[in-house]
Formats: C-alpha cells, sequence, structure tokens
C-alpha cells in the first residue's frame, strides 16, 4: 500500500501540523476513513490516488454529493461512475475555479477500478460501448452461443516443457467456407494447423456488421482525440474489416485467461480487436508494458523479445487472439494465446505500472486500439465469486471479432527452416530494439515438436504492409 506514497520519509519538527504527518497510506487511509466513514476503502485508495497523495485535496473531494457510499448510509452504489468527479483545483481546495482535469495513472502494485466510458478512454487503450446491442438481440446472441459453447473444447498447448489445458473453452469463426478450409490447411498456430473451425453463425453474422460500424466509428475518433489527427505508424488507413471471429466461454468465476498480448502474425503490427461481452460480467485487466534496461535481473513483465525466443509460448492452436503470456508462468490461466511467455517468474516486477481493472458487463463492446497489442497486457481474472445473470446463469460469453489482413496470410509470411509460417512478435522486453519486429519459429511450443532458431528482423512501411526483411 505504501506505492501510494508520493514523496519520501522526512523528519519532523515538534511543530509540524498533525496534517503534515501522512507520510504512510495507512495513516492517509485512517485520517480519510474517519473524516469519511461512509466511503469505503477502495474508493478512499481510488479518490487519493487522483490527487498524488494528498489528503487535504482527497477530503474536499470526497464531499461531493454524488460520491458514492457504503451501502446504508444514504446512497448505495458499487463503485465510483465517475473519476471525473474528483478532478478538482490543486490550488485551494475552497477554491470553486475550474481547474486542468488531473491526470491518472495507476501505480506500482495496485488496481486502479474504472468504470466510466470517459475515464476508460484517457486511461487505456480501450473504448468502451455499453448496451451495446438491443436487448432482444443480445440476449439471442447470447442464446445462440450458450448452445454452441456446449461443443467448445479447451485448448491443450505447451509451456515451459509441460503440456497443459486453457482454464475455459472457445471455438473460432470465420466468414465463409473457402477461408474456413483456408484455416484448417494453410493456417499454423503453434506449429499446428486448426481442426475445429466453424463458419459464423447467423446471429455472428448480423452482429459483424454492426460491430463493423462502430469500430470503425471509435478507430477514427481515437485519432482525433489521442493521436493528434494522424494515426499511429504502422497503424493500416484501410477501413476494418472483420472476417473472422474467436468465441470464448467462461463458466463459472474460476475460469480466466492469464496476462497476454494477442498474436500479430495474421492481424499484423497495430491491430484493432472489436469485444463483445454477454452474460455475467467479470473483470478486464489492462497493465502497461515497462521495457527494461540491463539484463534479466530487472525483466518486466512482458516477453515479446528476440531474446527469449525458447520461452515465448503461443498457447493457443486454434487462435491467433487471445495469448498466453503469465509471466508467472502459470499455465492455468494462459489459455487461446499466441503471446510471448516470460521465463522469469519474478512476479515484483509485474506491476510496474500497477494495473487497470476495467468491467464488463452483459451486452457491452470493448474496442482495443492499435496501441493494445504492443504496449500492453491484459487478462480476465478469476473471481471468488460472481453475480448470475439471468439467461447465462455463471457463463461469460466473449466474441472477438478481428481482421486477418490479405497481406499477412501465410502464403506472404516467411517459413522457417521447420517448413511452417513464421511467428510475427514485437520486441517489448528490452529498451534496445524496443518496437522493433521480428519473425521467429514457434514450432517448439508444440508437444513433442522441437523448433529452430530462425529468427528475421520484419520490415513495414507506415502503413503496416510488409517490405521484406534482413
Amino acid at each position: 500500500m505504501d506505492a501510494f506514497v508520493t514523496r519520501k520519509k522526512r523528519k519532523l519538527s515538534p511543530e509540524t501540523s498533525a496534517t503534515a504527518q501522512e507520510d504512510s497510506t495507512d495513516v492517509k487511509l485512517a485520517i480519510l476513513s474517519s473524516l469519511h466513514p461512509g466511503i469505503d476503502q477502495e474508493m478512499l485508495l481510488d479518490v487519493m490516488l487522483a490527487h498524488d497523495g494528498n489528503v487535504e485535496a482527497t477530503s474536499q473531494a470526497l464531499k461531493a454529493p454524488d460520491v458514492p457510499r457504503k451501502s446504508g448510509t444514504g446512497v448505495a452504489m458499487p463503485a465510483q461512475s465517475s473519476l471525473r468527479t474528483f478532478a478538482i483545483s490543486s490550488g485551494a481546495c475552497g477554491s470553486s475555479t475550474p481547474s486542468k482535469r488531473v491526470k491518472l495513472l495507476s501505480r506500482k502494485g495496485t488496481t486502479l477500478h474504472l468504470y466510466d466510458p470517459v475515464d476508460i478512454s484517457e486511461h487505456t487503450p480501450c473504448t468502451i460501448i455499453h448496451n451495446f446491442l438491443p436487448a432482444d438481440e443480445a440476449n439471442s446472441l447470447l442464446q445462440e452461443l450458450l448452445e454452441e459453447s456446449k461443443s467448445f473444447e479447451k485448448i491443450t498447448f505447451k509451456l515451459f516443457d509441460n503440456v497443459v489445458s486453457s482454464p475455459h473453452t472457445s471455438g473460432f469463426y470465420v466468414s465463409t467456407y473457402k477461408e474456413l478450409q483456408e484455416q484448417k490447411h494453410e493456417y499454423v498456430y503453434n506449429g499446428s494447423r486448426m481442426t475445429d473451425v466453424r463458419t459464423l453463425t447467423p446471429q455472428l453474422e448480423r452482429v459483424k456488421a454492426r460491430v463493423q460500424e462502430a469500430v470503425n466509428k471509435e478507430i477514427q475518433a481515437r485519432i482525433r482525440t489521442h493521436h493528434g489527427g494522424k494515426k499511429l505508424r504502422y497503424q493500416s488507413p484501410a477501413p476494418w474489416t472483420p472476417n473472422a471471429a474467436f468465441v470464448n466461454c467462461y463458466n463459472g468465476p474460476q475460469e480466466s485467461v492469464g496476462w497476454h498480448s494477442d498474436q500479430l502474425t495474421y492481424l499484423g503490427p497495430r491491430p484493432v480487436i472489436g469485444s463483445l461481452s454477454l452474460g455475467v460480467t467479470r473483470e478486464f485487466r489492462v497493465r502497461r508494458i515497462i521495457p527494461q534496461d540491463g539484463d534479466s535481473t530487472t525483466t518486466t513483465t512482458t516477453s515479446n523479445s528476440n531474446s527469449n525466443s525458447n520461452s515465448n509460448s503461443n498457447s493457443n492452436s486454434n487462435s491467433n487472439s487471445n495469448s498466453n503470456s503469465n509471466s508467472n508462468s502459470n499455465s492455468n490461466s494462459n489459455s487461446n494465446s499466441n503471446s510471448n511467455s516470460n521465463s522469469n517468474s519474478n512476479s515484483n516486477n509485474q506491476d510496474l505500472a500497477g494495473q487497470i481493472a476495467i468491467h464488463l458487463p452483459h451486452n457491452s463492446l470493448l474496442v482495443m486500439h492499435a496501441d493494445m497489442q504492443e504496449e500492453w497486457k491484459h487478462s480476465v481474472s478469476p473471481t471468488q465469486a460472481i453475480d448470475p445473470h439471468p439467461v447465462a446463469g455463471n457463463r461469460r460469453i466473449n466474441i472477438t471479432y478481428r481482421h486477418y489482413r490479405q497481406g499477412f496470410h501465410p502464403r506472404n509470411t516467411p517459413r522457417c527452416p521447420c517448413g511452417v509460417p513464421a511467428v510475427l512478435r514485437v520486441v517489448t522486453k528490452k529498451r534496445e530494439n524496443w518496437g522493433r519486429y521480428f519473425w521467429m519459429c514457434y514450432t517448439g511450443n508444440v508437444a513433442g515438436k522441437e523448433g529452430c532458431d530462425f529468427f528475421r528482423w520484419a520490415e513495414f512501411d507506415d502503413d503496416g504492409n510488409t517490405v521484406g526483411g534482413e
């Protein structure tokens, strides 16, 4: 909890006032709890984080009439509706002068919970649309996929020389029969070909057009509001046209997926993904990748590095989407993925930038923007309990619509000496060559197979099209 302390401890003179003796987070929380007994500890931490540990400023913000309080204290809300509630002037606490919004950042070892779409857009590489579909359409899609999920399977994959199973079930869908045949006979995941590929169900096909329209609108809004009107380098300027969907079923509070970045191999650099959640609400966590200088003694939680090819576990043999890269080597929370696992199990380095939790209720569309996969990791954490959904019970269905780019079809990507298409990764572990893409072998992530040392830098033009390699 001392991660919230923003300055070092100092000796205090006898004349120092009680309000200045607040170097300990515990002391700060105790003061705030006594001043605001109706507000829970998690809320106090969130608001104190927003005000850089300043107790006086935090207390002033907590006096706002719409601050959520504990049940039975007059206002019953599960969490803050928006962190903007607490953005006050950095000057006198009683000042009514409008001020520059406080910039919020998660801190090492902490989790910042966000609910408001504006907060989520401001502090993560995502945007969220609540109540995305008409209620009857969302329920029809949910019922259709609950039936489909009865035949979903857990994926088995190789992680650190062990064969493990994913902690939830999944299915992979493409738009046409031609694409289905290509996926079975040309595309390769973790050195293997897929056997269970399906065409989009009627509801998945119908909803795809709505998702495509919404995602393209959000992409353009993101470019205007976050990138000065210019797309990111390597981001495709073409409209986002989803032609595949990966569907996960999380049955109960313990089914999850560990920290990962989605595989780039067939999506290309700077991909955008539209993720639709149905059924029970689950917590989607993101954290920024922090590259490190020097050797592995201070490794970060990310692992897409050319120096760690033998421990890069591309766990999803069914999809290039939800990747597996739990740096604690927890195979039970890594599934449906193709991301690099970090062999260093030093969990102290996981939260260098802290975590941000986004709560995904039924019928919410989360857009993971072009700065997500290369610069952040995400997960769905197990939980102790969930509130049942009237249709889904304890199950959550998650649909990730994605655009497989023709330029990254297996016929257009390098092959390693093992004879399979190479996997596309990006350097994120070290500052040296940080953000540079490369192709490498990943056959060694399949049980019973050994990979090779194939490696080649990947070169793209500004629009993310392959222009050759070294």
